[in-house]
């Protein structure tokens, strides 16, 4: 496994959260946008955030509104909130720091235990175990011959996963190396096997490809909640003071209940607000505290 890390010196993408100089809040919030968003949609908004908010004392001082709308269209908005108020308890209880203790990032609105451990690595250099779908792909694939993996971490991968960074040295490149390797390599549907430095030790090349028995999962989007959800989150954030009255809204989406609903869930999640019975507004009424 350590060829992985040879290959990485030489095909990692220069991602400019890579950059040696970047700080752990920088790490952070690449984390949290990359959670189910492509590289390619995530970069040019980190810059943006980044630019804007430097420090996790910056964001904590946006508004919510400003906040979302500066989130655009990456999707799960609710993640934006997550970071805004990871931002303010950074900023008020480590004095700005991100904390390099896995049980203290945890404790951060947003932070699980990949991101935890992606932040304890990525940031501080720290031997995390990291595993996202990508490395337990490739753990499946070279150590359990499988095409795909569950959807959940099992105590296998993890098994797997400790036997690879062993076998890696503990190197501090590991994660970012198998990471980036299954990112472009040990893809989910088009393996590029005829470049794969450790083929010789894949199973489940060795093997002859068997195909998987689990179903790849999809989410739907037209005419979901979700799309609902999404279009009520676009019109506010192009809104005059971020804001859109009832008759407004109820033009968005030809399902009056449909449409009730997604108002309702995103009340309920703090995306937005009413404080007026006809209007609502993007953000959350409350202040972090």
């Amino acid at each position: 496994m350590i060829r992985l890390i040879s290959w990485f010196a030489e095909n990692a993408r220069p991602l400019p959260w890579r950059e040696p100089n970047v700080t752990a809040w920088g790490i952070l919030v690449s984390e949290v946008m990359l959670q189910q968003t492509p590289v390619a949609r995530v970069e040019p908004m980190w810059h943006a955030w980044m630019r804007r908010w430097p420090t996790p004392g910056d964001l904590a001082s946006a508004s919510t509104a400003e906040v979302l709308e500066a989130w655009g269209r990456l999707g799960y908005p609710r993640r934006a909130l997550r970071l805004h108020q990871a931002a303010h308890r950074i900023a008020t209880e480590y004095d700005g720091q991100v904390p390099s203790d896995a049980a203290l990032l945890r404790a951060l609105p947003g932070i699980g235990e990949y991101t935890a451990a992606a932040i304890q690595s990525f940031a501080f250099g720290m031997p995390a175990l990291v595993l996202d779908i990508n490395i337990r792909r490739v753990l499946g694939r070279v150590f359990g011959g499988v095409e795909r993996v569950s959807s959940s971490i099992t105590h296998t991968d993890r098994q797997w996963a400790a036997r690879a960074f062993d076998e890696a040295h503990r190197h501090p490149s590991w994660n970012a190396a198998i990471m980036e390797f299954g990112a472009l390599i040990c893809t989910s549907r088009s393996p590029a096997c005829g470049e794969c430095p450790i083929a010789d030790r894949c199973k489940w090349r060795l093997a002859g490809y068997p195909p998987s028995e689990l179903t790849p999962r999809t989410q739907a989007w037209e005419g979901t909640d979700r799309q609902a959800r999404g279009i009520i989150i676009d019109f506010l954030r192009h809104s005059p003071s971020f804001a859109g009255n009832v008759d407004e809204l109820r033009r968005l989406w030809p399902d009056a209940s449909q449409l009730s609903r997604a108002i309702a869930s995103l009340t309920h999640d703090g995306l937005i607000h009413s404080p007026e019975s006809d209007v609502y507004y993007l953000g959350s009424a409350q202040h972090i505290e």
